[in-house]
């Protein structure tokens, strides 16, 4: 922001400046271009040290939050790497686009929140900002590519202990969970669905969330730290996903935890991650994904009998939150029936609360003042996922999802100013 009392104009905060009238435009014009074009002398090095030679200067029109400028630029060029170059560009941080810093900043975080057509008029009406569609769509995903590939950086930093961890916290959770996202026919090829025809339909974007708790209420009942959660996600195999979420809890600081816990639906590629990335945390099963499994055989096998279906499930929500899971294997193995449609449901559900019943003691971890519902991560699949990329009729590439996804979980983790004073401090 230009602030009167500056001595100096700092380039990196010009896209930010306050809309006000076409003369701002002008003098906006006038100190982008004080530099005289950013010459450095007739020769300069590149990146890998080859002798650059001046050729001219070149001008590129560029679309602020005040309306299109022409920026003046001192253009260089690389013999040995066939490539000429703007120096002017990396420091504006302009490089390869017609839009200032600001309007992509602009642009992406809509494109981030609606659907690129609606949101290119969103950005004229209130902003006065006119582009394409498409060109939403190209800056957000571009945007997009960049916000992972400081995520990545950062988990690497995090990894390499190059990071300050957070304070110490008596105990941190890792999320996990899956949800379909819609996407074009490319993308399914080989792969089962459960549609009529078989053909796949949607690809699974995993999603992972880590927050801390340090305190309980006046009941006992698990207080969520505020501002403490953040998301990370993409459409990708079980196995980057790990060391996706893994590279988050470092970034947060898990080494400084007192407790880790685990909370998932029972998926075997979660607890596959937990045993991986995270041995010795404590594994929860999502309660409210419990209760849907024995839910489910009372429907099959009681669903004609309503007040008696009722009756049993009762029962089973009370041995359940006791956390007595042999009393729930037990009722089920004394309902199932010869049909066999029954009996396979019944047995495959016997074996979910058998293989997970030391992640199902609810009345212990709620002793021990613990989640035992992963609530936030429910509602992240809705808010990071469902809310922009699950509308009706969107069919989407792998790799736009996740650029999508990576904007999303920056801007929900609180992190999205993060990024932007990144990039303007690389290029100070």
């Amino acid at each position: 922001m230009l602030r009167q009392e500056d001595s100096t104009w700092n380039p990196t905060n010009w896209g930010f400046v306050p809309r006000c009238t076409e003369l701002s435009s002008t003098i906006l014009e006038k100190l982008i271009n004080a530099d005289g074009g950013d010459y450095r002398g007739r020769m300069i090095p590149c990146e890998k040290g080859h002798a650059c030679e001046f050729q001219g200067y070149r001008n590129k029109t560029l679309l602020t939050v005040l309306g299109h400028v022409s920026v003046k630029r001192a253009y260089y060029y690389d013999e040995e790497c066939n490539a000429g170059f703007c120096p002017k560009d990396r420091r504006f941080d302009i490089e390869g686009t017609s839009e200032s810093p600001g309007v992509r900043r602009m642009i992406s975080k809509v494109g981030s929140y609606r659907p690129f057509d609606p949101g290119h008029e969103d950005l004229y009406e209130l902003a006065g900002i006119q582009v394409t569609a498409k060109e939403v769509e190209r800056v957000s995903e571009r945007v997009g590519q960049q916000v992972a590939e400081y995520d990545v950086a950062q988990g690497e930093a995090a990894l390499a202990s190059n990071v300050i961890p957070i304070k110490p916290v008596p105990r941190m959770y890792v999320c996990m969970d899956g949800t379909g996202v819609p996407v074009v026919k490319k993308e399914t090829e080989g792969r089962q669905g459960k549609g009529e025809d078989g053909q796949a339909k949607t690809r699974e974007a995993k999603l992972g969330c880590v927050f801390t708790q340090t305190t309980v209420d006046k009941e006992g009942h698990p207080v969520r730290d505020d501002v403490s959660t953040s998301y990370t996600g993409a459409i990708e195999t079980a196995e980057f996903f790990g060391w996706r979420i893994y590279k988050e809890a470092k970034r947060r600081g898990i080494d400084r935890a007192r407790e880790i816990v685990i909370l998932g639906d029972g998926a075997p590629w979660i607890w596959n991650i937990a045993e991986e990335h995270f041995p010795g945390a404590r594994q929860i099963v999502d309660l409210y994904h419990a209760r849907e499994h024995y839910a489910k055989v009372a429907k099959i096998c009681l669903g004609q009998q309503k007040d008696k279906m009722g009756r049993w499930m009762e029962e089973r929500r009370i041995e359940l939150d006791g956390g007595k899971v042999e009393m729930v294997i037990l009722a089920i193995k004394q309902l199932s029936t010869p049909m066999v449609a029954h009996e396979e449901i019944c047995e495959r559900e016997m074996g979910y609360f058998e293989k997970n019943k030391e992640r199902m003691r609810y009345a212990e971890f709620r002793r021990l003042g613990l989640f035992v519902g992963s609530g936030v991560l429910e509602a992240g699949c809705r808010s990071v996922i469902g809310q922009r990329l699950k509308q009706s009729g969107m069919h989407w590439t792998v790799k736009g999802a996740n650029k999508i996804i990576a904007l999303r979980c920056f801007i929900m983790s609180n992190r999205w100013e993060d990024f932007w004073e990144h990039r303007a401090l690389e290029r100070a």
